[in-house]
């Protein structure tokens, strides 16, 4: 999924760098007002550990690219889509800077792609599975599965429209499409296991601590007893 040098022209890579950093901008204020907490922020910091972690491992998919899981739907399941894009920009972006994974000049497309169309893409998925299924906490793995499982296919389709657009390489869109979209479609039903497995065990144990969760939990009233006079 990491979009190398080269790829894409120069006005399509300075266009997406454009709207990715608006996005960015736009998410630090809302991840700042609406999801900062004392319970997010430490999961933040896991979360963005977790998907450094597994970015890393990338395969060839055929025609120049590779693949991986992204974790933008589960970053975004456990703490809000708008700290999720921040998670998932700063990851993307130490990749690009230390580890040379993903091109430097294609940072804007692999933000815009993996940080703001596969966060909320999985996001938005998430939530209307969560919408048509009982309203219960146990079934917020389930909605987390299908967030999940969206969100690869729809970056690697993102990106292939993008190459559409301004692509510079010489490889034929058919073949691109072929390659990006069936196996990220396996991609996707990988990545979904892996975030039902997570939610699952956090949810079982402290589901407080996710924020896709946190709406379905009863509210806790308390109440003290009147002192008999």
């Amino acid at each position: 999924m990491h979009v190398p040098d080269g790829f894409l022209d120069a006005p399509t890579s300075v266009g997406t760098a454009v709207v990715a950093g608006g996005v960015v901008a736009a998410a630090l204020g809302r991840a700042a007002r609406r999801e900062l907490d004392d319970r997010t922020a430490p999961m933040a910091g896991l979360v963005a550990v977790f998907v450094f972690a597994s970015q890393m491992l990338n395969f060839p998919v055929g025609a120049g690219t590779s693949g991986h899981v992204i974790g933008a739907a589960l970053a975004a399941v456990l703490v809000g889509p708008a700290t999720a894009t921040l998670c998932l920009t700063v990851v993307v972006t130490v990749q690009a800077v230390l580890f040379a994974d993903g091109g430097v000049s294609a940072l804007g497309t692999n933000v815009l792609l993996m940080a703001v169309v596969a966060v909320w893409a999985g996001h938005g998925t998430f939530r209307l599975a969560l919408a048509l299924l009982p309203r219960d906490v146990r079934w917020v793995p389930a909605a987390a599965f299908a967030g999940a499982f969206v969100s690869v296919p729809a970056a690697a389709l993102a990106f292939v429209g993008l190459y559409a657009v301004g692509g510079a390489a010489p490889i034929a869109l058919d073949t691109l499409v072929v390659a990006m979209g069936g196996w990220h479609l396996l991609i996707g039903l990988g990545e979904g296991i892996v975030t039902l497995l997570a939610v699952s065990s956090i949810v079982a144990a402290r589901p407080d601590l996710v924020h896709g969760a946190r709406r379905l939990l009863p509210t806790l009233e308390l109440r003290v007893p009147e002192v008999a006079r």
